[in-house]
């Protein structure tokens, strides 16, 4: 189980994220082939890590600092850092994908909306005389609201549904930038009994 401490703000006004981990495997997803550098992160990590990042602001920049109880034989602050960039970047890629989608989406579903606005209103000033009495005055209500509830999809998109993924792109980006550090205590050099001249 990968255990956490809290974020802080350094005197620089960096935002520290800190990690701490029982060996660097803890890092990645076990259940992913790729080669480290290429792998995912695991979900807790990358929860804790994204979900810091979110609580500053999105101009303010973080750092990740990595504790490590069992260092490995190599050091890994290169192997550490390439495959957390590696990841950000991919997710950043990922999110501006969706980002697209969603405008092309909401630019289509603007053209229906419309289309199906102006058909609604025109049919129930056009098509329904102004004599038509009572059962007249519910059907020129009733295509009016559904032409304006044909506007609903695309307006809700171009208000609310984009800039959350905006915002997502734009944390995975500085998560895929940010400076990252690993410590620990790194194995001592064992020397060959051989080697050792007698006085």
């Amino acid at each position: 189980m990968t255990a956490f401490y809290r974020a802080s703000r350094s005197a620089r006004a960096h935002h520290l994220i800190e990690l701490k981990l029982h060996e660097t495997n803890q890092l990645f997803n076990s259940m992913d082939p790729s080669p480290f550098n290429e792998r995912d992160l695991d979900q807790d990590a990358d929860e804790y890590i994204v979900s810091w990042a979110r609580e500053y602001p999105i101009d303010a920049p973080v750092r990740l600092r990595v504790h490590l109880e069992r260092w490995p034989a190599a050091d890994p602050t290169s192997l550490i850092t390439d495959a957390i960039h590696h990841y950000y970047q991919y997710r950043a890629e990922i999110t501006h994908l969706e980002f697209k989608r969603i405008m092309r989406e909401g630019r289509l579903a603007l053209i229906i909306g419309i289309v199906c606005l102006g058909s609604c209103l025109l049919a129930a000033h056009a098509l329904i005389p102004r004599t038509a009495g009572d059962w007249g005055s519910y059907v020129r209500e009733s295509l009016t609201i559904a032409g304006w509830v044909a506007m609903w999809r695309p307006m809700e998109m171009y208000l609310y549904d984009w800039w959350p993924v905006l915002r997502r792109e734009r944390v995975f980006r500085k998560l895929g930038e940010m400076a990252v550090e690993v410590v620990g205590s790194p194995p001592v050099a064992k020397v060959d009994s051989h080697l050792l001249v007698q006085a």
